[in-house]
């Protein structure tokens, strides 16, 4: 049987079947229009070993001699009774593929134990961008059922990979890098939190010795799942590396009876030979390419978001909303968004969530006035639900205790123990039919009867002890909050739907197909942000980012910053605030308005762009910023070509910070280049800068070709820390 090659964007896949299974033989750089007979790979049998080459298939296992971390793991169960019939001996049955079309290239493999009973069919696309996205589907053949246990998606690095990347967290601090050698053994990220996580990596990266934004082999990967979960890095005692990842599984979570089958979540992967720069174009290509996207590409500009929460918290007062929304339409925001508090019983976070209706005491008319007053002024209206959690003290959690979830079959209407509580809450169990059928009602009433473009859908808590009939159900849960979001969304197509979990604890492409945004964490600390932002959008794109201007004390870390730091640190994402924007007055009103004008008029290049990350010596220095989309030679004289952002995060060693690089622009094009925020005569322009005299470019502008700027560089300004600034170039 030929060997599959599928090729798109620069890199190529080859998927081998010469052994008799299938193994990936490459995945990596393109390798061309012709290949070699892949029996050269076999490769020497060392002493005290099998006497056979042994195979890291596309589903490595154990009858192979694989001794590494197996594909597939299950038993079948008789008469209730586990058996021990537990290994699996995969061979081809059929492997196809479709070639590289424009589409990218795809292939489907299958392979099949008839002794065992069970067959695997592996999906396989190597999207236009160079994205990966990989799936397998166990079913069983077998006349008993069979207990799935693990089922692994992963894949070959290549042996000069040699450092791993991943990230890692907590509430208010996600993710944070950080990196260690690849050595003998297996490195495992466990999330068992029934949701993605704060510590979640979002991306397992393995990669070429010091690799970095702009430089380096990179092959990493993201699991698209949003419940229990595993990645892994698994080095064996024959040097050979594999990366992946897995849904995490709870005891009999998946019971296939004869017949079924279970498919994984997919696996996205991507390779660059560019550093992790290549990564993220990768991965944004595929979601820019998706027909729902939005942003720039789908013609609808991402609104300047308002959101109540460090307005008003709790205090929902509509002479003291409307004013906030008089004050909001002043400055130019253009969706505004009422946060927690507004049904039934919700004066603070301790009663109230699964009552979704609107509280009469303090909305006796409902949400037609604020709405109103909203709409009138030019903007849409957001409303903060959570529709998957309930509290104690609730009208429908006394009315349904059964609905609570818990670990034991009994429920809590009998009796049943209760998981400990999370911010004074508990998970609705959205298994039973009843429960998930009395949240879509509520939720689709909601969006009949009220005019409500956008939803912040919020998950404040683990789902821990997650149990459903005496059973472990966190698999289920996940596939029904799913069902949820699709029901939703295709009765009510025009509403958009942001992801908040606790800030950024369910951020995955699992979720993000399913909704138009994520919020990153629920810091606004910009410190903090510069670093969250960084590296959410190694894998999603700034549109899909939420990135708003807290108040100029941050609520979360004490940090007090200027508004020019605040600002451009939420450029580089989906913008917003989250501030009581009545108190905004004077020149630092005038500054804001400059702001949201700023974001208006480039929203267009930072949404649909490429993102550069410098690497930069100096470890207290940040330049990052967006490229015009493929080659910018076709940006018309005068256009802003890239915005870029120096930012200063803490003291620097030297005195002076020197000459900095500026990547990513066309080496041929020429550019002038202009610092336009903060500009002299702002308010916060005087603490900016610690320097005698400054560079004359930073008044006048300068300019160069992007060769230039690339190799050379321009002597950057001494910045105070945790401040920055914003820089422009137009295309000449």
């Amino acid at each position: 049987m030929q060997p599959l090659h599928l090729r798109s964007a620069g890199i190529s896949l080859v998927i081998s079947t010469h052994r008799g299974e299938a193994e990936i033989s490459h995945w990596g750089a393109d390798l061309g229009d012709t290949l070699p007979d892949l029996a050269i790979l076999n490769e020497p049998i060392p002493p005290s070993s099998i006497d056979a080459n042994v195979s890291a298939g596309l589903l490595p296992q154990a009858s192979s001699a694989w001794q590494g971390r197996p594909g597939l793991r299950g038993h079948r169960i008789t008469d209730g009774v586990p058996g021990f019939d537990f290994s699996v001996r995969l061979r081809v049955v059929s492997a196809t593929t479709d070639g590289s079309t424009a589409g990218g290239s795809t292939a489907v493999v299958v392979q099949s134990d008839p002794d065992a009973g069970i067959t695997v069919t592996s999906n396989l696309t190597l999207h236009p961008g160079g994205l990966l996205e990989l799936k397998h589907t166990v079913r069983n053949d077998g006349t008993s059922p069979y207990q799935v246990d693990e089922l692994a998606t992963m894949l070959p690095v290549a042996p000069d990979a040699v450092e791993l990347l991943d990230l890692t967290g907590r509430w208010c601090r996600e993710r944070h890098p950080q990196r260690r050698s690849i050595q003998q053994g297996t490195w495992v990220r466990t999330g068992r939190h029934g949701r993605t996580g704060h510590d979640s990596s979002l991306l397992l990266a393995a990669g070429t010795s010091g690799f970095g934004n702009r430089h380096g082999k990179v092959w990493a990967t993201h699991l698209a799942w949003s419940g229990n979960h595993e990645e892994f890095a698994d080095n064996v005692a024959d040097g050979r590396t594999v990366i992946g990842g897995s849904e995490l599984l709870g005891p009999a979570e998946v019971v296939l009876q004869p017949g079924e089958g279970y498919t994984t979540p997919a696996l996205f992967a991507a390779y660059s030979d560019r550093g992790l720069d290549g990564i993220s174009e990768a991965f944004y290509s595929w979601f820019r390419s998706r027909p729902h996207h939005v942003g720039a590409l789908s013609g609808k500009p991402r609104p300047v978001v308002l959101n109540t929460w460090e307005a008003v918290y709790f205090d929902h007062n509509l002479d003291t909303l409307m004013e906030l929304a008089e004050s909001a339409a002043d400055l130019g925001v253009e969706r505004f968004v009422l946060d927690d508090g507004w049904f039934r019983g919700r004066r603070d976070d301790h009663a109230g969530l699964g009552d979704w209706y609107v509280d009469e005491t303090v909305w006796p008319h409902g949400l037609t006035p604020l709405i109103d007053a909203v709409t009138s002024r030019g903007m849409e209206f957001g409303l903060w639900v959570e529709p998957e959690m309930i509290n104690l003290d609730s009208d429908i959690a006394r009315a349904h205790p059964e609905w609570l979830v818990g670990p034991s079959a009994a429920s809590h209407k009998d009796g049943g123990r209760l998981p400990l509580e999370w911010r004074q809450q508990h998970v609705i169990d959205l298994v039973n039919p009843d429960a998930w059928q009395y949240i879509f009602e509520r939720m689709d009433t909601l969006l009949r009867e009220n005019d409500i473009s956008y939803l912040k859908w919020d998950q404040n808590r683990d789902l821990v002890e997650h149990g459903h009939a005496g059973r472990a159900s966190v698999h289920e849960q996940t596939l029904a909050a799913y069902r949820l979001f699709d029901a939703l969304r295709a009765a009510h197509p025009g509403v958009e739907i942001e992801s908040c979990s606790s800030g950024g604890a369910r951020v995955d492409l699992g979720i993000l197909e399913r909704t138009d945004r994520i919020w990153a964490s629920d810091c606004n600390d910009a410190l903090e942000r510069q670093t969250i932002q960084r590296w959410t959008g190694m894998v999603v794109p700034p549109e899909l980012v939420g990135g708003h201007i807290g108040p100029t004390t941050s609520h979360t870390t004490g940090r007090t910053h200027d508004l020019s730091f605040r600002a451009i640190t939420a450029l580089f994402g989906h913008f917003g605030m989250e501030w009581d924007v009545r108190s905004v007055t004077g020149a630092e009103r005038g500054e804001l308005k400059r702001f949201i004008g700023l974001y208006k008029d480039h929203r267009g290049l930072i949404h649909s762009g490429r993102m550069v990350r410098a690497d930069v010596q100096d470890e207290s220095l940040m330049l990052h910023g967006v490229v015009a989309d493929e080659s910018d030679a076709d940006t018309p004289v005068g256009d802003t070509a890239a915005l870029f952002a120096v930012v200063k995060t803490r003291t620097g060693f030297a005195e002076q910070t020197g000459r900095v690089v500026v990547p990513g622009l066309d080496p041929a094009r020429s550019y002038r280049v202009e610092a336009i925020f903060p500009s002299p005569g702002d308010a916060d322009y005087g603490h900016t800068f610690i320097e005698a005299t400054p560079a004359p470019w930073l008044a006048s502008g300068a300019e160069a070709t992007g060769l230039f700027l690339g190799e050379v560089g321009l002597p950057m300004p001494v910045l105070n820390p945790e401040h920055a600034i914003l820089l422009r170039f137009t295309a000449l």
